[in-house]
C-alpha cells in the first residue's frame, strides 16, 4: 500500500508514476465526496501554514478552502507581516514552524527557497510555485484531463507560450505518466535544457514524446489538449512589452485550434488575459472545461494535502 504521509511536495519529479496516481485517485474521491455533500475531516485538528512571497487567488484560496473543508484550519503569513519580511533565515522559519504546523505551503520566486526550508522542516513542506516548478497546478491539470479525456497515457498535450515553470512541471508530469508533450516557443523563451534532460530521465514509458518546436501551428498538428500560460510571469512585469512582440504569433486562437483534432480541448492555468496569450473566442468556447480545471484546484490540492499530512 502507498503512503506519502511526511513527503514533502516540491517537484513532480520525486515521485513515481504510481505515487501520483495514489494522489489523483485520492483527490478524486475527496472531489466524489464533495459533490455528494460529504466531506471527510480527515484532517482535523491539523494546521497548513502558508508562506505567500507571491501574489495568489487560486493557490491561496483552494489551500484555505481545503484544509477547512478537510477539517483542519490555516495560517496566512505575508513577507510584510512577518519576520520573513526583515531577513529571518529561511532554516530557522522551518524549525520555527515545523514547532507549531503540521504542514507548510510556500509560494515563492527562488526554487531553492523551497528546497531549504523543507531541508530543515521537520513536517511536510508543499511547493505552491516557484519560477521552475507549478506542480500543485498539474495535479489539477491531470485530474481535469482525465475527466476529459478518460486517461493520460497516450494523450498529446501541447503547451503554446513561454517556456516557464507550468511548461516545466507539464513536461515532468507527461514522462512520468506516459503523456505527449509538445511544447511551442519563441525561440529565445524555451524550456531549459537541464528540465528538457531531466525530463527524458524519467520517461516511464521510452516511447513517450517529448518535443520542442518554434512554431504554435506546427505543435498544435494532433493535439488532444492545447494549454496555454500567461507570457510574463509575475516578476517579468518589466519584460511584458517586450514579451507581447516576441510571442504575438504565439496566440492560441481558432486558426490554431483547427489544426488539433476535432474533439480537442483547451486549458488554461489563469489567469487569462484574453487577445494576447489566447483569443476571446476561444477561452470562452472552452469556458466549462477552463473553470473545471480552475474547480480541481481545491480537489487537487485536498488531495495532496491528505496524502503526505494525514
Amino acid at each position: 500500500m502507498i503512503s506519502l504521509k511526511g513527503r514533502d511536495f516540491i517537484s513532480l519529479k520525486d515521485f513515481s508514476k504510481d505515487e501520483i496516481d495514489y494522489i489523483l485517485e485520492l483527490a478524486f474521491h475527496i472531489k466524489k465526496r464533495h459533490k455528494a455533500g460529504g466531506d471527510n475531516p480527515v484532517l482535523s485538528n491539523r494546521v497548513l501554514a502558508m508562506i505567500f512571497k507571491k501574489a495568489s487567488t487560486r493557490t491561496r484560496i483552494a489551500f484555505e478552502v481545503g484544509m477547512y473543508q478537510l477539517g483542519g484550519s490555516s495560517v496566512f503569513l505575508s513577507p510584510h507581516e512577518t519576520q520573513i519580511g526583515r531577513g529571518e533565515p529561511i532554516e530557522d522559519t522551518a524549525r520555527v514552524l515545523s514547532g507549531y504546523v503540521d504542514a507548510i505551503l510556500i509560494r515563492t520566486f527562488d526554487q531553492q527557497e523551497v528546497e531549504d526550508l523543507a531541508k530543515h522542516a521537520s513536517v511536510p513542506v508543499i511547493n505552491g510555485l516557484t519560477d521552475l516548478y507549478h506542480p500543485t497546478q498539474i495535479v489539477a491539470d491531470m485530474m481535469t484531463i482525465i475527466e476529459e479525456k478518460g486517461t493520460l497515457k497516450g494523450i498529446n498535450l501541447t503547451y503554446i507560450g513561454d517556456g516557464n515553470n507550468v511548461a516545466h512541471s507539464l513536461l515532468i508530469a507527461g514522462a512520468i505518466m506516459g503523456m505527449n508533450v509538445t511544447i511551442a516557443t519563441p525561440e529565445c523563451y524555451g524550456v531549459k535544457q537541464e528540465i528538457r534532460e531531466l525530463a527524458e530521465s524519467l520517461k516511464s514509458n521510452p516511447e513517450t514524446i517529448l518535443r520542442y518546436v518554434n512554431c504554435p501551428f506546427e505543435g498544435a498538428e494532433d493535439a488532444d489538449v492545447l494549454y496555454t500560460d500567461v507570457w510574463a510571469s509575475m516578476g517579468q512585469e518589466e519584460e511584458a512589452e517586450g514579451r507581447r512582440t516576441a510571442f504575438s504569433g504565439f496566440q492560441l486562437n481558432e486558426k490554431v485550434l483547427e489544426l488539433a483534432k476535432s474533439d480537442a480541448i483547451v486549458m488554461h492555468c489563469l489567469p487569462a488575459y484574453k487577445g494576447q496569450e489566447i483569443s476571446a473566442d476561444v477561452f470562452e468556447k472552452f469556458a466549462d472545461v477552463i473553470f473545471s480545471e480552475s474547480e480541481n484546484r481545491l480537489h487537487a490540492h485536498k488531495g495532496i494535502m491528505a496524502a503526505v499530512i494525514m
